[in-house]
C-alpha cells in the first residue's frame, strides 16, 4: 500500500509547482497568444522528495531568467513528510473545490497571494479530475481496502477524517490505487456508491476483496459485484482470514 501511495504523490506536487509557475509568469503552460513578459518556461529540474513512504522523484519547472523560487518544495529542501497527508487528502472524493482551496492555503500559509492560491488550485483540480476519472481495468483479482486518518480543514473546521484507499492487483500482479474516498460515516449505501463508481470506470468483475471489518463494505461490494469473495485480515498481522 505504501509503495502504491508513493506513486501518486509526484503528480500532485508537480501540479502545485505548475500553478506556482503559472502565477510567476502570468500565463498558463498551454496558453497561446502574446505574453506580458519575455520570461518563458525553460524545461525542468529533477528532484527527489523524501516522504514517510519512501523517496518520490519529481520534475520542478524552470524559467529562462532563473527567477522562479518554488514555495511548496523550496530549493535545497527535500523532506515533505510534514505536509504529505494534506497533499494525499486532496485526492479523496468528497473534498469540494472550496475544501481543496482551503487545503492548499493551509499548506502554503501566508507565503503567497490569493491570486497564486487560485492558480495552484486550478492546476490541482485539473490533475485531480484526470486522476479520479481515469478508466480502470476490466478485471482485478484482488482489491485491498485500508483506511488512513488525516487532519483536514473542511468547511472552516479542522478535525480528523477517515480516508479509505482501494488498492487493486490485476491478473499480472500490477498494483494500482483505484481511488481515495473521504468518509464521515460507514454504511452499505456509501460503499455501494463507491463500488458503483468503480464499475462505471470500467471494472467488470473482482475476484477477492480484503478488508478489516469495515461496516457496510461487504454488503455494498456484493450489491455491485455479486460473485466477489470478501476476506477479512487481522489489523495487526495483516493476515487474511476467510469470512
Amino acid at each position: 500500500m505504501q509503495n502504491a501511495l508513493k506513486d501518486i504523490f509526484d503528480p500532485m506536487f508537480e501540479a502545485m509547482l505548475q500553478g506556482e509557475m503559472n502565477s510567476h509568469l502570468g500565463y498558463s503552460n498551454n496558453e497561446r497568444g502574446e505574453k506580458e513578459t519575455v520570461n518563458r518556461r525553460n524545461g525542468y529540474t529533477k528532484k527527489t522528495l523524501k516522504t514517510t513512504v519512501g523517496d518520490v522523484p519529481i520534475e520542478v519547472p524552470r524559467d529562462r531568467e532563473g527567477t522562479f523560487e518554488p514555495v511548496v518544495v523550496p530549493k535545497r529542501k527535500r523532506d515533505v513528510s510534514a505536509i504529505q497527508d494534506k497533499v494525499l487528502s486532496m485526492y479523496a472524493k468528497g473534498m469540494s473545490q472550496r475544501d481543496i482551496a482551503e487545503m492548499i492555503e493551509d499548506i502554503y500559509g501566508f507565503e503567497i497571494s490569493h491570486e497564486t492560491i487560485s492558480e495552484i488550485t486550478d492546476s490541482v483540480l485539473e490533475q485531480l479530475e484526470e486522476w479520479q476519472n481515469r478508466p480502470l481495468k476490466k478485471f482485478y483479482t484482488f482489491l485491498f481496502v485500508d483506511c488512513l486518518y488525516v487532519t483536514i480543514r473542511k468547511d472552516y473546521e479542522t478535525k480528523n477524517y477517515a480516508i479509505y484507499v482501494i488498492l487493486g492487483y490485476d491478473v499480472d500482479g500490477q498494483k494500482d490505487i483505484l481511488g481515495l474516498w473521504l468518509s464521515e460515516s460507514e454504511s452499505k449505501h456509501q460503499w455501494m456508491q463507491i463500488f458503483d463508481e468503480i464499475k462505471s470506470r470500467g471494472v467488470e468483475d473482482v475476484l477477492f476483496i480484503s478488508m478489516d471489518g469495515v461496516s457496510g463494505l461487504e454488503e455494498g461490494a456484493k450489491a455491485i459485484f455479486p460473485n466477489v469473495t470478501v476476506q477479512r485480515y487481522h489489523p495487526y498481522y495483516r493476515r487474511v482470514l476467510r469470512t
